[in-house]
């Protein structure tokens, strides 16, 4: 697999190598061994699946310690713009994103390590997006920023008609007044 660093430290774009041939194509979309060895250590304890229609905006979602989540996530079909936000106080890139198109077609991943959030618009009629997590789903700690937040810059691709939010996504709150989020100071791994 190829490794590229994003501008966000620790996010980083996963592309496998793909073996193709007259019969259609094979790559292995994900290996421990050169998870750890390329990215970071990381035991995966949760797989998730989400199918959404064109214009559907989720995000930009994450857990607070002590059920932090790292992910890595893959579409396996469709198009989507997906997006991640530094927030970590204190961070020299606090509040800045990294967006990146990742599609059935271009088998992208994108590691979103503990202390970042994370969001997806989708592009195509219909998207699958998979996502593995390293901590299991822990509704007492769920964070929701708003995609709406102009301070964050987030281009989403999408004529505003077209956008739909879930109920809590649209009541999401302005990064400023998020209220807890992550230290930059604070090792999540540990």
């Amino acid at each position: 697999m190829k490794v590229s660093q994003t501008e966000l430290d620790g996010v980083v774009i996963i592309e496998p190598r793909v073996v193709s041939d007259d019969r259609g194509c094979f790559f292995e979309s994900y290996s421990q061994r050169e998870f750890d060895s390329m990215v970071r250590p990381v035991r995966f304890v949760q797989d998730n699946e989400s199918v959404s229609c064109r214009g559907v905006v989720r995000g930009l979602h994450f857990q607070r310690a002590p059920h932090a989540q790292s992910k890595l996530v893959r579409v396996t079909e469709g198009r989507v713009l997906d997006f991640v936000v530094d927030i970590r106080r204190g961070s020299p890139t606090f509040a800045r994103h990294v967006s990146l198109e990742l599609s059935g077609d271009n088998r992208r991943q994108l590691f979103i390590p503990r202390g970042f959030a994370h969001g997806f618009a989708v592009l195509s009629d219909r998207a699958v997006l998979q996502y593995k997590c390293d901590d299991f789903y822990a509704p007492q700690s769920e964070g929701v920023i708003s995609v709406n937040d102009s301070s964050l810059g987030l281009d989403l691709h999408l004529n505003p008609s077209e956008i739909i939010l879930s109920a809590r996504d649209a009541a999401a709150p302005l990064l400023s007044d998020a209220g807890e989020l992550f230290d930059y100071n604070t090792d999540y791994y540990a």
